[in-house]
């Protein structure tokens, strides 16, 4: 029910003490929490939350009327408003997370300074692995320990496991050392980091290259596949190698397809571009495992009367059969991609 402006003026004047404004806040926070809604204060500057506690030290005690005169006033002015805005850009830009484009937001992130009136490690708590991970890989063993210790266990834990395992045993090691960090020097390395992070340009491109690359020779011919490779190992064999791990084909289905999740992929693909691809795939020896593979791991009818299937097709053009392998690949992709499946991730040799 809306409080009318009589209220206030009900309450005799002569009762009412002088307060100020911060005065009047103080009286209001201490009156919630009194009536057990304590109010979180974190979001305001540091210098007004002590501006807030001083005065409510000071203030001693008030009378009935005062406090009923003070309660009243707030509860007209929050009556009055009607739209509450961000007080700052850094809170402008909270609340247009999404709406932006990625070159505008980093521009206003850099307008706005970095920890302005938010934690820098919620900040990088936010991040995901593929930002996090250079941080582990390049900073110092302290710095990764520090940030190891202020994420979520379970993202620490994705992220020890994406590391070297010297470098990971290193900074395990190092997080045991923590203890003696001042909170001052967290905070400091926090706000380092924020700031070189958001410094960082936005990237025209949402996947990185590796991801790219891989993706693109997944549907390139073999020799086109194996021939692009084998010039990138010449130029940069680590990038090249993962790349490779990157790349999913046809071959790659019994190591990274559960064969629980076959039928849903068979669903997936025409029923002649499948007959076709198993039937290129039996005439290579790598990729007839893979069509073995799926042909073992189907109901004994369909697997039989596909068999038949291919044995009636005979041979298969190249093209044709690349073709027809490329589009049970892409079935596959695109289940991943929906959630309807998971791929198998490859152990480490």
């Amino acid at each position: 029910m809306s409080l009318a402006p009589a209220a206030l003026a009900a309450i005799p004047a002569s009762s009412r003490r002088v307060l100020s404004r911060r005065q009047k806040a103080a009286i209001v926070v201490r009156f919630l929490h009194a009536e057990g809604m304590g109010i979180s204060l974190v979001d305001l500057p540091d210098d007004m939350q002590v501006a807030l506690t001083e005065h409510m030290s000071e203030i001693r005690y008030i009378d009935r009327p005062t406090l009923n005169a003070v309660v009243t006033e707030f509860a007209l002015e929050l009556d009055t408003i009607g739209l509450g805005f961000p007080t700052d850009l850094s809170g402008a830009l909270g609340v247009l997370d999404g709406s932006l484009s990625d070159s505008a937001a980093a521009r206003l992130r850099i307008a706005a300074g970095v920890g302005l009136n938010r934690d820098p490690w919620e900040q990088i708590a936010e991040l995901d692995t593929a930002r996090l991970l250079p941080i582990l890989q390049e900073e110092s063993i302290e710095i990764g320990a520090v940030v190891l210790s202020k994420l979520k266990v379970s993202k620490s834990a994705e992220l020890l496991g994406m590391l070297p395992g010297e470098r990971a045993r290193r900074i395990t090691y190092a997080v045991s050392q923590t203890g003696a960090v001042a909170p001052a020097t967290v905070s400091k390395i926090g706000q380092a980091l924020a700031s070189q992070l958001d410094a960082a340009p936005p990237s025209a491109f949402e996947e990185g290259a590796v991801e790219r690359v891989g993706a693109i020779l997944n549907f390139s011919a073999a020799a086109t596949r194996e021939d692009v490779l084998d010039g990138l190992r010449s130029e940069d064999e680590e990038f090249a190698e993962e790349v490779r791990k990157a790349i999913f084909t046809f071959v790659n289905i019994p190591a990274r397809i559960d064969p629980r999740d076959l039928p849903k992929v068979t669903r997936e693909v025409d029923a002649t571009v499948l007959i076709t691809a198993l039937a290129a795939a039996a005439a290579k020896e790598e990729e007839a495992k893979a069509a073995e593979f799926i042909l073992t791991n189907m109901s004994q009818r369909m697997a039989a009367q596909l068999r038949d299937e291919i044995e009636t097709l005979g041979r298969v053009k190249e093209k044709d059969g690349e073709e027809a392998m490329n589009a049970v690949v892409a079935a596959i992709r695109e289940l991943e991609s929906a959630g309807e499946i998971m791929l198998v991730v490859e152990e480490e040799e």
